[in-house]
């Protein structure tokens, strides 16, 4: 086992090891049998947060020219952005806290003249950048030059009309093209697909692209109503919500596809009972926001993730993400020593942490929630 990197913590560390490409969380035995000493954080209590966050969201602006219809960071074309300074500041204090990968992103990361330096910054310090793109304006040389990144995700709502219906605009062929470049020059390329109510029946078109272009994952993202999507009557309905996880089990079987969900589908997946082994399979957890992720905004605001907007530091202040993180991000952690029901006695509580919080809290999305609501004759989302 290569070991690429490691990082002490309460229970023992985390490895990422280099194959199969993965972060793992291993013992304090496991440590030492790895060479590593033992470290003061094992003095204490096992149930505080991590000493850092694994992964950092980094939205490096709110540029972009598309225009999409339910823009989470609500991007224009001139909209706010790190300057490549202040990216490169933000990347050593990540490195420096211990941070394993980044996730760079927009609005259009693509548009900045300066995000490969960005990236090669990142690998020089010792974290791994991944990319989020719409694919809009890639050429070849660019796809080349994005050889330097780990993961690429290419974001895909539907194939044909259905882009554009989810979008706002027809971008697939550009998003396409987009993905055949950068398969042809790497394989860790993907596409992260927005699930919503008008696009929830396409999602099984974009799983027949995936495999048609030979990609590494299908990642399903969930809608939330931020940014330009406020605006939008796109949540999911009650019916997809208890029908999520049985179509992210036929894609794999049909198709045989990695597909992933995001940590917003939580409670539609745990409420099919699924065992830990089958939700691991998938990629499930509950919310992870200000506990193993956080967010870096363009205007500098350190978030528990990048659907959140309560800052607990400004990222360009040197020392201040180091110092925030202990004790910051009350607002997401710890819910599930104070859910209410149905959380509180559900046995998924632990796994499933209560759902999204930038949807809300209980997350109405939940379907366990949506039928004690129904229970007790409060409003729930329409079908």
């Amino acid at each position: 086992m290569k070991v690429l990197r490691a990082r002490a913590e309460r229970f023992g560390g985390i490895v990422e090891i280099e194959r199969p490409r993965a972060l793992l969380h291993v013992d304090r035995q496991m440590m030492r049998e790895l060479g590593y000493r033992d470290s003061p954080l094992w003095q204490l209590a096992e149930d505080g947060p991590l000493s850092a966050p694994r992964e950092v969201h980094v939205v490096l602006s709110r540029r972009c020219a598309a225009g999409c219809r339910g823009c989470y960071v609500d991007a224009t074309p001139d909209g706010a952005a790190l300057s490549l300074e202040e990216a490169r500041r933000i990347l050593d204090q990540l490195a420096a806290m211990g941070v394993f990968h980044v996730a760079l992103g927009g609005g259009e990361a693509l548009e900045l003249d300066y995000l490969f330096a960005v990236a090669e910054h990142a690998r020089a310090v010792g974290i791994t950048p991944n990319l989020t793109t719409s694919g809009l304006g890639l050429d070849a040389d660019a796809a080349r030059r994005c050889a330097v990144f780990g993961q690429i995700n290419v974001s895909v709502d539907g194939v044909g009309p259905a882009y554009a219906q989810a979008r706002g605009f027809d971008g697939f062929r550009h998003a396409e093209r987009a993905l055949r470049l950068l398969r042809a020059v790497k394989p860790e390329v993907g596409v992260n697909c927005v699930v919503s109510r008008s696009s929830f029946d396409h999602v099984p078109e974009v799983a027949r692209l995936v495999k048609r272009l030979r990609l590494n994952e299908l990642e399903l993202l969930r809608f939330k109503p931020v940014g330009r999507g406020r605006g939008l009557d796109e949540e999911l309905t009650p019916a997809q919500c208890r029908a999520l996880f049985p179509m992210a089990r036929r894609l794999v079987f049909r198709h045989r596809i990695r597909v992933k969900l995001d940590c917003s589908f939580a409670p539609m997946v745990f409420w099919h009972r699924p065992s830990k082994e089958v939700a691991a399979f998938f990629g499930v957890q509950g919310c992870v926001a200000g506990d193993v992720l956080a967010a870096v905004q363009p205007e500098g605001a350190f978030t528990g993730c990048s659907f959140l907007s309560t800052a607990a530091a400004d990222a360009r202040i040197p020392g201040a993400m180091a110092a925030a993180w202990p004790s910051g991000f009350a607002e997401v952690r710890g819910y599930p020593a104070r859910a209410p029901e149905p959380c509180a006695s559900c046995e998924y509580l632990a796994l499933c942490r209560g759902g999204c919080r930038a949807v809300g809290s209980p997350d109405p999305g939940c379907p366990r929630v949506q039928e004690h609501r129904a229970r007790r004759a409060l409003p729930v989302l329409a079908t």
